[in-house]
């Protein structure tokens, strides 16, 4: 059987004109992608994307205007029979950021160690300045075209 995945992931730039990205290790690997994650059945998108930034960074956002949609066939990077389809939203935060953040890719702080150690899964926040943000900032494909559009619109 086949199934669709859908993600939910947002766009956070702020003031200095830097852009929120999540470094990860999951499943063996490392990835910088931005904060968001999966649709919960019986939730609509921009809750699911308020719920996230809540779970991943204890942070109120609000979501403001879509970004993209994806329009081609993406298939997971976990799961073969997985379709995934991702949904980028513009969110600002409606309150200080108290997440740590961080100034290189996977500075993971002992806290998000001991995390590892438990569930072989770990993530960290940092901010890109707008002039090193590109594509190449991110790993995940669609990631990537989002990237080259938000890079080429804002």
């Amino acid at each position: 059987m086949h199934f669709f995945n859908i993600r939910v992931y947002g766009i956070l730039i702020n003031d200095k004109k830097q852009v929120l990205v999540s470094d990860e290790y999951i499943r063996g690997n490392y990835y910088t992608k931005f904060p968001g994650g999966g649709l919960e059945f019986g939730e609509g998108t921009r809750d699911c994307l308020k719920r996230e930034f809540m779970e991943e960074m204890s942070l109120n956002v609000e979501v403001s205007e879509h970004i993209y949609t994806t329009d081609f066939f993406q298939m997971s990077a976990f799961n073969p029979e997985h379709q995934i389809v991702s949904i980028y939203y513009a969110v600002n935060p409606l309150e200080e950021i108290k997440a740590p953040l961080r100034d290189k890719a996977f500075d993971f702080d002992s806290l998000q160690l001991d995390v590892y150690q438990r569930t072989g899964e770990t993530e960290t926040f940092r901010f890109v300045d707008w002039e090193n943000f590109s594509a190449e900032a991110v790993t995940l494909p669609i990631d990537k075209i989002v990237s080259d559009l938000v890079k080429s619109t804002y």
